[in-house]
């Protein structure tokens, strides 16, 4: 007997009764999976896609470059005074200050692109179909929109900084030397910052 049918001991419980009470408990687990799954792949602030879904998407775009020979990019964008930020005006503000970035970017980007919050100061923006040269004209387009928009906080306007590496993907890469590469051009470019 099923711990649903346990419920209703003493009670005269017909085989469909049971089969309907077990229907409605796989139905509400599979709910609650999904909506767990869904949590997972969204971060709670921004709600940009997070970091495991960003590396899902990008082997799905590395797999497409490598079998028809397409080319796309990686822009990582980090925000780079959001320590400064929180000393003078608080976390509140340092969210704030995401969810601005996220709103500026989702504003300047194709709908085809994907923009993802991939760390704690972080997003990473995958451009499919795009050469390199024109990925980094996109990364500085976004950098200045970020530099000439400061985040508006009421009693102050607050000037943002970031960090912006642009990570070319070729034919033949493989999705863990995308990833490296672009973890080093990040490095390279919050050194330059």
């Amino acid at each position: 007997m099923s711990r649903h049918a346990s419920d209703f001991a003493g009670l005269p419980v017909e085989t469909s009764d049971e089969n309907a009470l077990l229907r409605a408990a796989l139905a509400e687990a599979q709910r609650r999976i999904s909506e767990l799954e869904q949590r997972a792949e969204s971060d709670s602030l921004t709600p940009l896609p997070t970091a495991l879904r960003f590396r899902s998407e990008l082997e799905r775009v590395v797999g497409l470059a490598e079998r028809h020979g397409t080319h796309a990019a990686v822009v990582g964008i980090e925000l780079t005074n959001l320590d400064a930020v929180n000393e003078r005006h608080g976390h509140f503000a340092v969210d704030a200050a995401l969810v601005h970035v996220a709103r500026l970017l989702c504003g300047l980007i194709r709908s085809t692109d994907i923009l993802a919050r991939t760390g704690e100061a972080r997003f990473d923006l995958i451009l499919d179909h795009l050469d390199h040269n024109s990925a980094i004209d996109t990364g500085d387009r976004l950098a200045r929109c970020i530099a000439e928009n400061p985040l508006d906080l009421g009693h102050a306007r607050v000037k943002l900084e970031s960090a912006v590496a642009t990570t070319g993907i070729m034919p033949g890469d493989k999705l863990d030397e995308v990833l490296a590469r672009a973890e080093r051009n990040q490095a390279l470019a919050r050194a330059e910052d």
